[in-house]
């Protein structure tokens, strides 16, 4: 396979010769030791020139050797290259020695977590919103990741502006956050903030009523913009959702507004439903006879009482409620 294939997946173990480092450390230091002690010898009895003339190519031959040491740990891996020839990800972990000619670019291919820090947006209704959301992603072909994805050498990640060592974690962190608020943004579009109505409560999905189905999209699409640099997204949740500034105080009054308008609705049904009770509850108990102008200001008085913010004050009536 070369490095210009257009298969699904382009990344494929390595096959080559990889040794044990503990048994290729040995077989160094026995080399190196046969080296030394010979050449020390010929020196002593015989011409220096020719101990000086062994010892050093094959200690240069020892320190080249060395090169090819590497140790890997759980959830790493390394893309083997031969002078720009990929020739497969080694993923075993240990101690390992392999061909110091080999370039071996590491890996990592644990979890990571990225906090994307709200931005601004228009929701379905074109209300400016504040939305941010926290996404936990890995790399699943390295193949991908290292060849297929690149950043300038200049290029900052985070919104703290603090630069990432290593060259290939910041083109992959740039890459992620990037297509990550592109798809935020194309999620958000789709959906409102809120209902405008209590009646559509039931039957459109919202920014905040539809946290589970509106997550499980976000994902979706997230992980199509980043299946082309071989990773795969874990989990994409939204953390952070609130109107823009410069509509919050007119949204919330609105929000406060409707608050009211159903605490009345309920406190008028209720009252509603106590006037209706205790008018029938007097006749069939026989308490009191009311004409229809005695019982209309009994409605009255009852929900005025039942319905006012402030309480009621009592007012003693004399008279007779006969003609």
């Amino acid at each position: 396979m070369t490095s210009n294939s257009t298969t699904a997946t382009n990344q494929y173990p390595y096959h080559g010769k990889v040794v044990s480092g503990f048994a290729m450390l040995g077989l160094l230091c026995a080399f190196l030791l046969a080296v030394w002690i010979v050449p020390l010898i010929l020196w002593a009895e015989t011409d220096p020139g020719v101990a000086a003339a062994i010892i050093a190519p094959c200690t240069l031959f020892f320190i080249i050797m060395c090169i090819g040491f590497f140790t890997q740990q759980p959830n790493q891996s390394r893309v083997m290259i031969w002078f720009g020839s990929y020739r497969g990800t080694f993923d075993k972990t240990g101690f390992f020695w392999v061909n110091p000619f080999m370039s071996r670019r590491k890996m990592s291919l644990r979890i990571r977590n990225m906090d994307i820090a709200p931005i601004k947006v228009n929701d379905k209704i074109g209300n400016p919103v504040m939305i941010g959301m926290v996404l936990v992603w890995k790399v699943r072909d390295t193949y991908r990741a290292v060849f297929d994805i690149d950043a300038p050498a200049d290029e900052v990640v985070g919104k703290d502006n603090l630069k990432i060592i290593d060259g290939k974690d910041r083109a992959l962190n740039s890459f992620v956050r990037i297509q990550s608020d592109a798809a935020l943004r194309e999620v958000t579009g789709h959906y409102a903030y809120d209902n405008e109505t209590a009646d559509s409560a039931s039957e459109e999905i919202t920014l905040r009523s539809g946290g589970h189905e509106i997550n499980e999209r976000l994902e979706a699409k997230i992980n199509e913009r980043l299946a082309m640099a071989g990773i795969e997204v874990v989990e994409a949740r939204i953390n952070y959702l609130a109107y823009a500034p410069e509509i919050a105080a007119v949204m919330l009054r609105r929000q406060q507004a409707s608050a009211v308008i159903a605490a009345r609705e309920k406190i008028v049904e209720g009252a509603v439903t106590m006037v209706k009770m205790a008018l029938d509850d007097l006749e069939k108990q026989g308490v009191v006879r009311l004409d229809g102008e005695r019982r209309a200001a009994m409605v009255s008085n009852l929900l005025v009482v039942l319905c006012a913010d402030e309480p009621a004050q009592p007012v003693v009536n004399t008279g007779t409620l006969y003609n």
